[in-house]
């Protein structure tokens, strides 16, 4: 008997989750629909959405579109009952975001800071959180925990930044990072991080490489909605792929490293140091610039196809070039599509969805995922 009883605690429990995260997905959704969707009797679904709804997960919606007789009534997420913030470690700034449940951003905060491994750096950040929670008027008891973006390797557990090349630091806790809030927290690596938000976007888009176009060069690989770490949570180092044999000098102490050629760097030396400048000149038709920039995308094209080659699956480019490629996408699928083996639609070659702040959001969402997992 208590098997049994057991069985039917588990049972409800898994039935309770589903609703929950077909109303997540899909934004709204009738009752009788919840039902046929999922297979279950019309009173399971009924008694799921109410009591989700007592505890003010789920809210009644606008009526649908009636196919007959009495219109039903929409179920919709309330999406403003839990958050999770997300802090973005680099090397001269930090950001900070506060999402909801459907990872829209309620409060943000950038300051230049250069990075230091010490105690008033790590004061900072906890000053950031506790400006943004105070200014955003929601409840401390409602953050689920603290999702920190770090350039580097992090531990299995996302409880210590093995080492950082960028940050020149080493064997970090992340309870350093965190101080004394109260809040659960994880570091992750920043390219992993704004792979996971891109792909949450588009939860459509199962399998994904996503490179990072940074004053570094990293990236992420994306295989069935999740993050592929790899044996030693290396995976996506893509800027420490060889592109040219005993090339350019990479920081990483050998040559020809596409970091070396792709980075945001390779373009901001050549305008003051100022990406934005780079790419205001490139417009103003600078001829020097213009010969700089066809090299880089023709680098930048002999990357992709590797990965494609590699993963045969879409490539999003981000980081600090995101904000930038849209209207240069179209040459550079052109060059993709002269040098790819495997001839096709190149348009699985596209650009971010978050030009800002997507590290940040993909370290908070961290927490949004087991949360919803877990209703």
């Amino acid at each position: 008997m208590a098997t049994n009883n057991k069985d039917k605690i588990d049972l409800r429990k898994v039935n309770r989750n589903r609703v929950y995260r077909l109303i997540y997905q899909e934004g709204a959704v009738s009752k009788p629909e919840i039902a046929q969707r999922l297979g279950i009797s019309l009173p399971t679904a009924i008694q799921n959405v109410k009591l989700l709804q007592k505890e003010g997960f789920l809210q009644e919606g606008k009526s649908m579109e009636s196919t007959g007789g009495r219109k039903a009534v929409a179920v919709t997420l309330t999406k403003n009952v839990r958050y999770s913030i997300g802090i973005d470690i680099t090397r001269n700034h930090i950001s900070a975001v506060i999402i909801n449940l459907k990872a829209e951003v309620i409060a943000s905060e950038q300051i230049n800071r250069a990075f230091e491994n010490a105690t008033e750096y790590y004061a900072d950040i906890c000053n950031i959180m506790n400006q943004m929670i105070n200014q955003s008027g929601i409840d401390p008891q409602c953050i689920l925990g603290v999702g920190f973006s770090v350039p580097g390797i992090m531990s299995k557990d996302g409880q210590l930044l093995i080492y950082s090349h960028v940050l020149n630091v080493s064997g970090v806790l992340c309870a350093q990072f965190k101080q004394n809030l109260p809040y659960p927290a994880i570091l992750c690596n920043d390219a992993n991080a704004a792979g996971y938000a891109e792909i949450w976007s588009d939860r459509k888009n199962k399998n994904a490489v996503y490179l990072s176009l940074s004053n570094s060069v990293g990236g992420a690989v994306l295989l069935d909605e999740d993050l592929y770490y790899g044996k030693n949570q290396r995976a996506g180092e893509f800027g420490h792929m060889t592109l040219v044999s005993n090339g350019l000098p990479c920081y990483c102490g050998r040559k020809g490293c596409v970091d070396s050629y792709c980075s945001a760097q390779a373009l901001s030396q050549h305008a003051g140091g100022n990406l934005r400048n780079f790419f205001e000149r490139l417009k103003n038709g600078e001829e020097n610039l213009r010969i700089v920039w066809q090299q880089y995308l023709g680098w930048l094209a002999v990357v992709i196809n590797n990965l494609t080659i590699s993963f045969d699956c879409n490539v999003i480019l981000g980081g600090y070039l995101g904000e930038y490629l849209d209207e240069y996408l179209d040459d550079l699928r052109d060059m993709v599509l002269e040098m790819t083996t495997f001839a096709g639609n190149e348009t699985y070659v596209s650009v971010c969805k978050y030009k800002q702040n997507a590290a940040a959001v993909g370290a908070a969402l961290q927490f949004i995922r087991p949360f919803i997992e877990n209703v």
